[in-house]
C-alpha cells in the first residue's frame, strides 16, 4: 500500500504534471471506485486544476473553482502520467481489469487510475470540501507537519494502553504511516510492536519521535529521487531495513529478522534491537496448534 512519502511524491509529481491544465473529462471505468454523486462526476469537466494535495494517504486534486477528487489507492492502487489518450473513453467493464479511472487534460496527457487483484478497494470522491470524505475528516495529525511535536506525541500516548504498532498504524493518531514504515519506525526507535503507549519512558518517546520523523523524511526524499512514479514501490522496499525481510540480516546487529503473522498482515521486528532477544508469539502459528 502506498504510504506517506510514495503518496507526497505521487502528489508532487501530478501537480508539475497537471497544474494549470484544464481536466477535460474524468472517465469512471469501475462504477464501485466513485463513492459520491453530488457533485456529479461531469462536474469536474471544463474545470483548470489548481494542485494535487495530500492528507494523509489520500490524494486530493483541487480544482480552481473548489471542487476536490479525493483518491484513495488503498493497498494495491497506483497512478501513471499518459502523455495522450484514445479520443474516446473506453467502455465500462466493472470488475474487470485493473483500470478504474481516466483523467484526461486539455493537452491529451492525463492520468490512469489502477488497483490489481480482485479485492478492490480503491476509492475516489468528487467533493467540494475534503473533509466531507470520512476518512479524510477522521485524520489526525501529519507526522511531517508542524502540529506534531514531541508534546503532541506523549499526548496521543499517554494514558493508552495500545501497542505502538497499532498506534502508530492508526490514521486517526497519525496519518499516512501504515504497516511498512510503522515497521520501520519501530525498528529505529529500538522499541517492540508489542510495547504499551503509555509505559514509554521520556526516553523512549523521544527516540519514538525522531524515528517517526528521520523514517518519513528519509523515505520521502528517496520517493522524490525516483525518476519514474513507476519505480516508487521498487524504491521503497530497496530503502526498508526489516519490513518484508524475514528471514534476512538486520542491518543494525545482524539478527536475523523475525515476522509475526495475522489473517491478512504480517508485521516485522529484529529481536536483539527491539526486544530484548525475546521472539514474539506468531498469532497465525499459534492459532494452528490449538
Amino acid at each position: 500500500m502506498p504510504e506517506l512519502p510514495e503518496v507526497q511524491a505521487l502528489a508532487e509529481r501530478m501537480t508539475a504534471d497537471c497544474a494549470g491544465r484544464t481536466l477535460t473529462r474524468l472517465d469512471v471505468l469501475s462504477v464501485q471506485v466513485l463513492k459520491t454523486f453530488d457533485p456529479p462526476v461531469h462536474a469536474l469537466h471544463g474545470q483548470a486544476v489548481r494542485e494535487v494535495g495530500r492528507h494523509g494517504k489520500f490524494l486530493d486534486l483541487a480544482t480552481a473553482d473548489g471542487l476536490h477528487l479525493v483518491l484513495h489507492l488503498a493497498r494495491a492502487g497506483w497512478i501513471r502520467h499518459r502523455t495522450s489518450f484514445p479520443d474516446r473513453p473506453p467502455a465500462r467493464r466493472p470488475g474487470h481489469g485493473p483500470l478504474a479511472l481516466r483523467l484526461v487534460l486539455d493537452d491529451g496527457s492525463g492520468f490512469e487510475v489502477t488497483e490489481q487483484g480482485t479485492t478492490k478497494r480503491l476509492a475516489a470522491y468528487v467533493v467540494r470540501d475534503p473533509q466531507a470524505v470520512p476518512g479524510v475528516a477522521r485524520l489526525g495529525a501529519d507526522p511531517l507537519g508542524e502540529e506534531f511535536t514531541p508534546a503532541a506525541l506523549a499526548a496521543r500516548t499517554a494514558g493508552v494502553r495500545r501497542r505502538l504498532k497499532t498506534l502508530l498504524t492508526d490514521q486517526s493518531v497519525l496519518a499516512g504511516i501504515g504497516n511498512a514504515y510503522s515497521d520501520e519506525i519501530l525498528h529505529a526507535a529500538r522499541l517492540s510492536p508489542y510495547a504499551l503507549a503509555a509505559a514509554l519512558d521520556e526516553e523512549q518517546l523521544a527516540r519514538l519521535f525522531t524515528a517517526v520523523r528521520e523514517v518519513l523524511t528519509e523515505a520521502l526524499e528517496r520517493a522524490r529521487a525516483v525518476g519514474a512514479a513507476d519505480a516508487l514501490k521498487a524504491e521503497k522496499k530497496a530503502g526498508l531495513a526489516v519490513h518484508g525481510r524475514a528471514g534476512e540480516r538486520c542491518p543494525r546487529c545482524g539478527d536475523t529478522v523475525r515476522s509475526v503473522n495475522f489473517a491478512d498482515s504480517s508485521l516485522q521486528y529484529c529481536p536483539t534491537c527491539q526486544t530484548g532477544g525475546r521472539m514474539l508469539a506468531d498469532r497465525r502459528l499459534s492459532r494452528l496448534l490449538k
